[in-house]
């Protein structure tokens, strides 16, 4: 089948939704729309439709979508900050396990048992694409090391080197490593490192999400964080489950108690919840007490080494 809906414009486009059932100052709309592309807001107006027919419940509002869009683009907002600091912690702890373990700046590239959870093809494959994003990185750092030291070694020390990883890199990295290397990343959060793994994919996609603008709020998870099975805190007396955005806000504040206790991470989240009341909760994966997790109570005061 062919596409055949021809563009329209700004006022066609407030007009259409109009027509359909959705009130709003039509002005105000068309100024919106001119900002915020017509087809994103509609993952935003997709709840308030009359499924299967296009025409809106009554009492659907341009106001009430354009709500719903500002607090999404807020908690995208907050939730890259968290995976920012848990993504440093954990590039941190595995380059100094890396280092350490072997003895050596290089030793995750020079010692062909280094990945053990990798095929050759795989450590082959990683290699070179670190080695290239090495030559072709434009951070002060990479290139007085290619200047300096770049004759003699082809691959920078581990904690040069993780700083130039891309987020799919250092997982390939932490999936690659040792039992004991993952172990030691793990510990600190008092978790197995299978565990750590999963949250690790989790984050990385959600840091896809945030970082290309992505409806975060209500969307169903595709890939789910692994919850412990053993740790009574993650199911007494509020079960957190894993299918939700709620689920990675609950690891996310796990993981900062223990990486930044000083954060107050946590009182931003619930200042953005207070400030738009509206936002449904239950959409997110909220359950109705979840304040009473006790993860979401006062940090715990451990700390990474």
């Amino acid at each position: 089948m062919k596409y055949a809906k021809p563009p329209l414009t700004l006022e066609q486009q407030a007009d259409l939704l109009l027509s359909r059932g959705m009130t709003g100052d039509r002005a105000v709309m068309v100024s919106r729309l001119a900002v915020v592309n017509y087809y994103r807001l509609s993952g935003y107006w997709h709840t308030f439709r009359k499924l299967p027919a296009r025409e809106f419940q009554n009492g659907t509002t341009f106001e009430k979508v354009w709500t719903r869009y500002a607090f999404d683009r807020r908690l995208r907002l907050l939730v890259m900050d968290a995976v920012e600091r848990v993504e440093i912690a954990f590039r941190t702890q595995l380059a100094y396990q890396h280092a350490h373990h072997y003895g050596s700046p290089f030793g995750y590239a020079d010692n062909p048992a280094a990945l053990p959870g990798l095929t050759t093809d795989q450590r082959n494959r990683f290699l070179a694409t670190l080695a290239d994003e090495m030559h072709n990185s434009k951070e002060t750092f990479a290139e007085h090391f290619r200047q300096k030291y770049g004759s003699d070694h082809a691959y920078m020390p581990i904690w040069m080197a993780s700083e130039i990883m891309t987020f799919g890199h250092m997982l390939t990295l932490f999936h690659g490593s040792a039992p004991s290397i993952k172990q030691a990343v793990a510990t600190p959060l008092a978790v197995h490192d299978n565990v750590v793994n999963s949250w690790l994919l989790t984050l990385n996609t959600i840091r896809n999400i945030c970082a290309h603008h992505g409806r975060l709020w209500n969307r169903a998870l595709g890939t789910k964080p692994m919850i412990p099975r053993n740790d009574a805190q993650w199911h007494q007396p509020i079960e957190v489950a894993n299918t939700r955005i709620f689920g990675v806000l609950t690891l996310l504040k796990y993981c900062l108690d223990r990486i930044a206790p000083q954060s107050r991470w946590a009182e931003r989240l619930r200042a953005l919840l207070k400030e738009f009341p509206g936002i449904p909760l239950a959409s997110m994966g909220f359950p109705l007490d979840w304040e009473k997790c006790p993860i979401w109570t006062p940090p715990a005061q451990a700390t990474l080494p």
